[in-house]
């Protein structure tokens, strides 16, 4: 069995892959930033480069 070490982001509306080791977890669910695990309050996005998520 392999181990998943990589993962896209929760997020639905993102489109950034975050390595499982580093990623900010909530709920058991893996996102690369805290505006994405928070669900965007305030409406900021996650402020990687060529992703425009936002709620």
């Amino acid at each position: 069995m392999a181990t998943v070490s990589q993962m896209k982001c929760a997020c639905e509306s993102c489109l950034c892959v975050v390595d499982v080791s580093s990623a900010v977890q909530k709920s058991g669910q893996y996102f690369c930033s805290e505006a994405c695990a928070s669900g965007h309050d305030g409406g900021s996005g996650c402020g990687h480069a060529g992703c425009h998520c936002h709620s």
